[in-house]
Protein backbone atom coordinates (compact mmCIF):
# COMPACT_ATOMS: atom_id res chain seq x y z
CA UNK A 1 0.00 0.00 0.00
CA UNK A 2 1.00 3.65 -0.18
CA UNK A 3 3.01 4.98 2.74
CA UNK A 4 2.92 8.72 3.23
CA UNK A 5 1.28 9.43 -0.15
CA UNK A 6 -2.39 9.43 0.77
CA UNK A 7 -4.50 11.88 -1.13
CA UNK A 8 -2.14 11.97 -4.09
CA UNK A 9 -3.91 11.78 -7.43
CA UNK A 10 -2.38 9.14 -9.67
CA UNK A 11 -1.92 10.30 -13.25
CA UNK A 12 -1.54 13.76 -14.68
CA UNK A 13 -4.59 15.46 -13.15
CA UNK A 14 -3.84 17.97 -10.39
CA UNK A 15 -0.09 18.08 -10.94
CA UNK A 16 0.24 21.82 -11.47
CA UNK A 17 3.35 23.00 -13.38
CA UNK A 18 5.14 20.39 -15.44
CA UNK A 19 8.07 18.56 -13.91
CA UNK A 20 10.40 19.85 -16.64
CA UNK A 21 9.71 23.46 -15.59
CA UNK A 22 10.30 23.23 -11.85
CA UNK A 23 11.40 19.74 -10.81
CA UNK A 24 14.75 17.96 -11.12
CA UNK A 25 15.00 15.15 -13.64
CA UNK A 26 14.52 11.71 -12.13
CA UNK A 27 15.71 8.26 -13.21
CA UNK A 28 14.12 4.85 -12.66
CA UNK A 29 16.20 2.01 -11.21
CA UNK A 30 15.60 -1.55 -10.00
CA UNK A 31 17.55 -3.54 -7.42
CA UNK A 32 16.74 -7.24 -7.70
CA UNK A 33 17.44 -10.42 -5.72
CA UNK A 34 16.87 -9.01 -2.25
CA UNK A 35 15.07 -10.93 0.49
CA UNK A 36 12.19 -9.64 2.62
CA UNK A 37 11.05 -12.09 5.29
CA UNK A 38 11.75 -15.18 3.16
CA UNK A 39 10.34 -13.75 -0.10
CA UNK A 40 12.46 -12.55 -3.00
CA UNK A 41 12.14 -8.81 -3.47
CA UNK A 42 12.97 -6.20 -6.07
CA UNK A 43 13.24 -2.51 -5.15
CA UNK A 44 11.96 -0.08 -7.77
CA UNK A 45 13.03 3.53 -7.25
CA UNK A 46 12.99 7.01 -8.71
CA UNK A 47 15.97 9.19 -7.88
CA UNK A 48 17.17 12.61 -8.98
CA UNK A 49 20.33 12.99 -11.04
CA UNK A 50 22.13 13.80 -7.80
CA UNK A 51 20.97 10.53 -6.20
CA UNK A 52 18.27 12.02 -3.97
CA UNK A 53 15.41 9.56 -3.35
CA UNK A 54 12.08 10.57 -4.89
CA UNK A 55 9.81 7.52 -4.65
CA UNK A 56 10.15 3.78 -4.20
CA UNK A 57 8.23 0.53 -3.93
CA UNK A 58 9.05 -3.14 -3.48
CA UNK A 59 7.94 -6.02 -5.68
CA UNK A 60 7.72 -9.39 -3.93
CA UNK A 61 7.77 -12.75 -5.72
CA UNK A 62 5.68 -15.76 -4.67
CA UNK A 63 3.59 -18.66 -5.94
CA UNK A 64 -0.13 -18.00 -5.65
CA UNK A 65 -2.94 -20.54 -6.00
CA UNK A 66 -5.87 -20.26 -8.37
CA UNK A 67 -7.23 -23.49 -6.93
CA UNK A 68 -5.19 -26.67 -7.31
CA UNK A 69 -2.71 -24.83 -9.58
CA UNK A 70 -0.23 -22.23 -8.30
CA UNK A 71 1.44 -19.76 -10.65
CA UNK A 72 4.35 -17.37 -10.31
CA UNK A 73 3.11 -13.93 -9.26
CA UNK A 74 4.44 -10.64 -7.97
CA UNK A 75 2.98 -8.22 -5.47
CA UNK A 76 3.46 -4.49 -4.96
CA UNK A 77 4.07 -3.13 -1.48
CA UNK A 78 5.96 -0.50 0.50
CA UNK A 79 4.96 2.30 -1.88
CA UNK A 80 6.24 5.69 -0.73
CA UNK A 81 6.98 9.16 -2.11
CA UNK A 82 9.26 11.55 -0.25
CA UNK A 83 7.23 14.50 1.13
CA UNK A 84 8.91 17.17 -1.01
CA UNK A 85 8.12 15.24 -4.22
CA UNK A 86 4.44 14.47 -3.63
CA UNK A 87 1.61 15.56 -5.94
CA UNK A 88 3.95 15.75 -8.94
CA UNK A 89 3.05 12.53 -10.75
CA UNK A 90 6.12 10.56 -9.64
CA UNK A 91 4.14 7.70 -8.13
CA UNK A 92 2.18 7.21 -11.35
CA UNK A 93 5.40 6.93 -13.34
CA UNK A 94 6.95 4.58 -10.78
CA UNK A 95 3.97 2.22 -10.76
CA UNK A 96 3.71 2.12 -14.55
CA UNK A 97 7.40 1.33 -14.98
CA UNK A 98 7.35 -1.28 -12.23
CA UNK A 99 4.29 -2.96 -13.77
CA UNK A 100 5.93 -2.97 -17.20
CA UNK A 101 8.86 -4.87 -15.72
CA UNK A 102 6.58 -7.25 -13.83
CA UNK A 103 4.77 -8.10 -17.07
CA UNK A 104 8.07 -9.38 -18.48
CA UNK A 105 8.41 -11.88 -15.61
CA UNK A 106 4.90 -12.90 -14.50
CA UNK A 107 1.33 -12.90 -15.82
CA UNK A 108 -0.54 -11.61 -12.78
CA UNK A 109 0.08 -8.93 -10.14
CA UNK A 110 -1.31 -8.32 -6.67
CA UNK A 111 -1.56 -5.52 -4.13
CA UNK A 112 -1.93 -6.11 -0.40
CA UNK A 113 -4.36 -3.65 1.20
CA UNK A 114 -4.48 -1.16 -1.66
CA UNK A 115 -5.75 2.39 -1.12
CA UNK A 116 -9.29 3.11 -2.30
CA UNK A 117 -9.62 4.71 -5.72
CA UNK A 118 -5.94 4.43 -6.70
CA UNK A 119 -4.95 1.04 -8.09
CA UNK A 120 -8.04 0.65 -10.30
CA UNK A 121 -6.35 3.10 -12.65
CA UNK A 122 -3.58 0.54 -13.20
CA UNK A 123 -5.87 -2.41 -13.97
CA UNK A 124 -6.29 -3.74 -10.42
CA UNK A 125 -9.59 -4.80 -8.89
CA UNK A 126 -10.64 -6.08 -5.49
CA UNK A 127 -10.77 -9.87 -5.66
CA UNK A 128 -11.03 -11.24 -2.13
CA UNK A 129 -13.30 -10.47 0.82
CA UNK A 130 -12.18 -9.68 4.35
CA UNK A 131 -13.49 -12.31 6.76
CA UNK A 132 -12.98 -13.86 10.18
CA UNK A 133 -14.62 -16.00 12.84
CA UNK A 134 -15.65 -14.70 16.26
CA UNK A 135 -15.77 -17.54 18.80
CA UNK A 136 -17.24 -17.19 22.32
CA UNK A 137 -15.07 -18.82 24.98
CA UNK A 138 -18.16 -20.26 26.65
CA UNK A 139 -19.09 -22.11 23.46
CA UNK A 140 -15.69 -23.80 23.31
CA UNK A 141 -15.94 -24.80 26.94
CA UNK A 142 -19.40 -26.30 26.47
CA UNK A 143 -18.44 -28.14 23.29
CA UNK A 144 -15.29 -29.52 24.89
CA UNK A 145 -17.07 -30.55 28.07
CA UNK A 146 -13.87 -29.78 29.95
CA UNK A 147 -12.50 -27.27 32.44
CA UNK A 148 -10.54 -24.48 30.76
CA UNK A 149 -8.53 -24.07 33.93
CA UNK A 150 -6.39 -27.08 33.03
CA UNK A 151 -3.73 -27.22 30.30
CA UNK A 152 -4.58 -28.87 27.00
CA UNK A 153 -2.35 -31.95 26.59
CA UNK A 154 0.08 -31.88 23.67
CA UNK A 155 -0.04 -28.10 23.13
CA UNK A 156 3.27 -26.25 23.51
CA UNK A 157 5.06 -23.16 22.27
CA UNK A 158 6.73 -23.57 18.89
CA UNK A 159 10.41 -23.56 18.02
CA UNK A 160 12.19 -22.95 14.68
CA UNK A 161 12.32 -26.73 14.23
CA UNK A 162 8.52 -26.74 13.86
CA UNK A 163 8.48 -24.58 10.72
CA UNK A 164 8.76 -27.43 8.16
CA UNK A 165 5.78 -29.20 9.73
CA UNK A 166 3.80 -25.95 9.85
CA UNK A 167 4.51 -25.33 6.15
CA UNK A 168 3.43 -28.88 5.29
CA UNK A 169 0.21 -28.57 7.30
CA UNK A 170 -0.65 -25.22 5.72
CA UNK A 171 0.03 -26.34 2.14
CA UNK A 172 -2.04 -29.49 2.66
CA UNK A 173 -4.96 -27.67 4.29
CA UNK A 174 -5.19 -25.03 1.57
CA UNK A 175 -4.02 -27.04 -1.44
CA UNK A 176 -6.99 -25.88 -3.56
CA UNK A 177 -7.81 -22.52 -1.98
CA UNK A 178 -7.50 -19.49 -4.32
CA UNK A 179 -5.36 -16.54 -3.24
CA UNK A 180 -3.29 -18.59 -0.75
CA UNK A 181 0.47 -18.79 -1.24
CA UNK A 182 2.16 -22.09 -2.01
CA UNK A 183 4.68 -21.81 0.84
CA UNK A 184 8.19 -22.91 -0.03
CA UNK A 185 10.59 -24.84 2.20
CA UNK A 186 12.31 -21.70 3.50
CA UNK A 187 9.12 -19.79 4.26
CA UNK A 188 9.01 -17.81 7.50
CA UNK A 189 6.61 -14.88 7.62
CA UNK A 190 6.11 -15.03 11.36
CA UNK A 191 6.39 -11.59 12.92
CA UNK A 192 9.86 -11.38 14.54
CA UNK A 193 10.41 -10.12 18.04
CA UNK A 194 11.57 -6.50 18.27
CA UNK A 195 11.87 -3.74 20.84
CA UNK A 196 8.53 -3.45 22.67
CA UNK A 197 7.04 -6.10 20.39
CA UNK A 198 7.02 -9.79 21.30
CA UNK A 199 6.19 -10.84 17.72
CA UNK A 200 4.05 -13.82 16.77
CA UNK A 201 3.16 -16.31 19.46
CA UNK A 202 2.82 -19.79 17.98
CA UNK A 203 1.25 -22.83 19.60
CA UNK A 204 1.91 -26.32 18.24
CA UNK A 205 -0.16 -29.43 18.93
CA UNK A 206 1.95 -32.57 19.02
CA UNK A 207 0.66 -36.16 18.94
CA UNK A 208 2.95 -39.20 19.07
CA UNK A 209 5.97 -36.99 18.46
CA UNK A 210 4.55 -35.30 15.33
CA UNK A 211 3.02 -31.84 14.88
CA UNK A 212 -0.65 -32.20 13.87
CA UNK A 213 -1.70 -28.57 14.12
CA UNK A 214 -0.62 -25.06 14.99
CA UNK A 215 -2.04 -21.64 15.81
CA UNK A 216 -0.29 -18.30 15.28
CA UNK A 217 -1.49 -15.55 17.59
CA UNK A 218 -1.28 -11.98 16.37
CA UNK A 219 1.75 -10.13 17.66
CA UNK A 220 1.00 -7.42 20.21
CA UNK A 221 3.08 -4.56 21.54
CA UNK A 222 4.21 -4.79 25.15
CA UNK A 223 1.87 -2.69 27.26
CA UNK A 224 -1.16 -3.09 24.97
CA UNK A 225 -4.40 -3.61 26.90
CA UNK A 226 -5.38 -7.27 27.22
CA UNK A 227 -8.79 -6.61 25.71
CA UNK A 228 -8.67 -8.96 22.74
CA UNK A 229 -7.01 -12.02 21.30
CA UNK A 230 -6.68 -12.66 17.57
CA UNK A 231 -5.42 -15.81 15.85
CA UNK A 232 -3.83 -15.07 12.46
CA UNK A 233 -3.82 -18.75 11.43
CA UNK A 234 -5.12 -21.99 12.85
CA UNK A 235 -4.36 -25.10 10.80
CA UNK A 236 -4.92 -28.69 11.88
CA UNK A 237 -4.58 -32.14 10.38
CA UNK A 238 -8.04 -33.24 11.54
CA UNK A 239 -11.09 -32.01 13.42
CA UNK A 240 -9.91 -33.40 16.76
CA UNK A 241 -6.68 -31.42 16.50
CA UNK A 242 -8.58 -28.25 15.56
CA UNK A 243 -10.81 -28.65 18.63
CA UNK A 244 -7.80 -29.04 20.94
CA UNK A 245 -6.15 -25.91 19.55
CA UNK A 246 -9.38 -23.93 19.94
CA UNK A 247 -9.54 -25.20 23.53
CA UNK A 248 -5.97 -24.03 24.17
CA UNK A 249 -6.79 -20.56 22.81
CA UNK A 250 -10.04 -20.41 24.80
CA UNK A 251 -7.98 -21.25 27.90
CA UNK A 252 -5.70 -18.27 27.21
CA UNK A 253 -8.79 -16.09 26.95
CA UNK A 254 -10.18 -17.55 30.18
CA UNK A 255 -6.95 -16.63 31.98
CA UNK A 256 -7.16 -13.07 30.59
CA UNK A 257 -10.88 -12.80 31.43
CA UNK A 258 -11.86 -12.45 27.75
CA UNK A 259 -15.28 -13.64 26.61
CA UNK A 260 -14.43 -14.28 22.93
CA UNK A 261 -11.60 -14.41 20.42
CA UNK A 262 -11.10 -13.91 16.68
CA UNK A 263 -9.74 -16.53 14.28
CA UNK A 264 -8.72 -15.35 10.81
CA UNK A 265 -9.70 -18.45 8.86
CA UNK A 266 -12.39 -18.91 6.19
CA UNK A 267 -15.68 -20.50 7.24
CA UNK A 268 -15.27 -23.45 4.84
CA UNK A 269 -11.83 -24.43 6.19
CA UNK A 270 -11.53 -27.32 8.65
CA UNK A 271 -11.04 -24.79 11.44
CA UNK A 272 -14.11 -22.89 10.29
CA UNK A 273 -16.25 -26.03 10.21
CA UNK A 274 -15.21 -27.02 13.73
CA UNK A 275 -15.88 -23.48 14.99
CA UNK A 276 -19.29 -23.44 13.32
CA UNK A 277 -20.18 -26.68 15.09
CA UNK A 278 -19.22 -25.09 18.43
CA UNK A 279 -21.14 -21.92 17.61
CA UNK A 280 -19.53 -18.76 16.29
CA UNK A 281 -20.13 -15.62 14.28
CA UNK A 282 -18.76 -15.33 10.75
CA UNK A 283 -18.06 -11.78 9.62
CA UNK A 284 -17.37 -10.93 5.98
CA UNK A 285 -16.77 -7.60 4.26
CA UNK A 286 -16.51 -6.83 0.54
CA UNK A 287 -14.51 -3.59 0.06
CA UNK A 288 -15.87 -1.55 -2.87
CA UNK A 289 -12.33 -0.36 -3.63
CA UNK A 290 -8.87 -0.93 -2.23
CA UNK A 291 -8.23 -3.95 -0.03
CA UNK A 292 -6.66 -7.05 -1.55
CA UNK A 293 -6.42 -6.45 -5.30
CA UNK A 294 -5.26 -8.28 -8.43
CA UNK A 295 -4.53 -7.46 -12.08
CA UNK A 296 -3.98 -9.54 -15.19
CA UNK A 297 -0.72 -8.64 -16.92
CA UNK A 298 -0.67 -11.26 -19.71
CA UNK A 299 -4.09 -12.78 -20.31
CA UNK A 300 -3.27 -15.52 -22.81
CA UNK A 301 -0.28 -16.82 -20.87
CA UNK A 302 -2.13 -16.77 -17.53
CA UNK A 303 -5.11 -18.69 -18.89
CA UNK A 304 -2.79 -21.28 -20.43
CA UNK A 305 -0.99 -21.82 -17.12
CA UNK A 306 -4.15 -22.43 -15.15
CA UNK A 307 -5.74 -24.63 -17.83
CA UNK A 308 -5.24 -27.77 -15.66
CA UNK A 309 -7.28 -26.06 -12.93
CA UNK A 310 -10.05 -25.20 -15.40
CA UNK A 311 -10.14 -28.83 -16.51
CA UNK A 312 -10.36 -29.93 -12.89
CA UNK A 313 -13.33 -27.66 -12.27
CA UNK A 314 -15.10 -28.67 -15.47
CA UNK A 315 -14.45 -32.42 -15.06
CA UNK A 316 -16.73 -34.18 -17.59
CA UNK A 317 -19.01 -31.18 -18.05
CA UNK A 318 -18.58 -30.84 -21.83
CA UNK A 319 -17.12 -32.58 -24.85
CA UNK A 320 -13.49 -31.88 -25.71
CA UNK A 321 -14.54 -29.95 -28.79
CA UNK A 322 -16.77 -27.53 -26.85
CA UNK A 323 -14.14 -27.22 -24.12
CA UNK A 324 -11.35 -26.41 -26.59
CA UNK A 325 -13.38 -23.77 -28.37
CA UNK A 326 -14.45 -22.11 -25.12
CA UNK A 327 -10.91 -22.23 -23.76
CA UNK A 328 -9.51 -20.55 -26.87
CA UNK A 329 -12.22 -17.88 -26.67
CA UNK A 330 -11.36 -17.24 -23.02
CA UNK A 331 -7.65 -17.03 -23.78
CA UNK A 332 -8.14 -14.63 -26.71
CA UNK A 333 -10.58 -12.41 -24.81
CA UNK A 334 -13.66 -13.19 -26.88
CA UNK A 335 -15.18 -14.73 -23.73
CA UNK A 336 -15.27 -12.39 -20.69
CA UNK A 337 -13.13 -9.74 -22.45
CA UNK A 338 -12.83 -7.51 -19.35
CA UNK A 339 -9.61 -8.55 -17.56
CA UNK A 340 -10.93 -7.19 -14.25
CA UNK A 341 -13.91 -9.52 -14.50
CA UNK A 342 -11.65 -12.37 -15.60
CA UNK A 343 -9.39 -12.21 -12.53
CA UNK A 344 -12.41 -12.18 -10.23
CA UNK A 345 -13.82 -15.23 -12.00
CA UNK A 346 -10.53 -17.14 -11.98
CA UNK A 347 -9.96 -16.49 -8.27
CA UNK A 348 -13.48 -17.48 -7.26
CA UNK A 349 -14.49 -14.00 -6.10
CA UNK A 350 -17.23 -14.01 -8.75
CA UNK A 351 -19.34 -16.75 -10.26
CA UNK A 352 -20.64 -16.74 -13.82
CA UNK A 353 -23.99 -15.59 -12.43
CA UNK A 354 -22.24 -12.59 -10.82
CA UNK A 355 -20.83 -11.71 -14.22
CA UNK A 356 -24.33 -11.86 -15.72
CA UNK A 357 -25.57 -9.45 -13.04
CA UNK A 358 -22.89 -6.98 -14.13
CA UNK A 359 -23.98 -7.05 -17.76
CA UNK A 360 -21.67 -9.68 -19.24
CA UNK A 361 -23.06 -12.34 -21.54
CA UNK A 362 -21.96 -15.82 -22.57
CA UNK A 363 -23.00 -17.71 -25.73
CA UNK A 364 -25.59 -20.37 -24.94
CA UNK A 365 -23.29 -23.19 -26.07
CA UNK A 366 -20.71 -22.24 -23.42
CA UNK A 367 -22.97 -21.46 -20.47
CA UNK A 368 -22.85 -24.84 -18.73
CA UNK A 369 -19.09 -24.99 -19.09
CA UNK A 370 -18.60 -21.45 -17.77
CA UNK A 371 -20.84 -22.25 -14.80
CA UNK A 372 -18.51 -25.17 -13.99
CA UNK A 373 -15.37 -23.08 -14.60
CA UNK A 374 -16.48 -20.19 -12.43
CA UNK A 375 -18.63 -21.50 -9.57
CA UNK A 376 -17.46 -18.86 -7.05
CA UNK A 377 -15.55 -19.85 -3.93
CA UNK A 378 -17.23 -21.71 -1.12
CA UNK A 379 -18.59 -24.41 -3.41
CA UNK A 380 -17.84 -28.11 -3.65
CA UNK A 381 -15.31 -27.65 -6.45
CA UNK A 382 -13.66 -24.41 -5.27
CA UNK A 383 -12.92 -23.23 -1.69
CA UNK A 384 -13.48 -19.62 -0.69
CA UNK A 385 -10.57 -17.38 -1.78
CA UNK A 386 -8.68 -16.19 1.27
CA UNK A 387 -5.64 -14.01 1.97
CA UNK A 388 -3.91 -15.07 5.18
CA UNK A 389 -2.38 -12.33 7.31
CA UNK A 390 1.06 -13.88 7.36
CA UNK A 391 1.35 -13.68 3.57
CA UNK A 392 0.37 -10.03 3.33
CA UNK A 393 3.04 -7.44 2.76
Amino acid sequence: MFAGDSGTAVGSRGRGPSMSDHEPRVAYTELADQEVRSLRARYCRLRTAGGEPVAELEVLSFQLRFGAVAVAAEGIGGVETQPEFRRQGHMSRLLRQALAGMAQRVDVAFVSDGIEGVYEQFGFVGAVAEEHLVIPVRNVEQAAGDDLGTAVPGVRSSSPADLPAMIRLYNTAHAQRPWTHARHAGWNRLIPQATWKPGSQTLVLQTDGAAVGYAVLEGRAFGDPLGSLTVDELVAENAAAARLLLMAIARLCWKRRLSEFIVREPADSLTGRVARHMGCTYQQRFPPSGGMMAAVLNRSSLVRKIEPELRRRAALQQSDQVYDRAFDALRRGDLFPDDKALIRLLLGYWSTDDAYVHGMSVPERYRDLCTAWFPRGGTQSLPTPYAHRLDRY
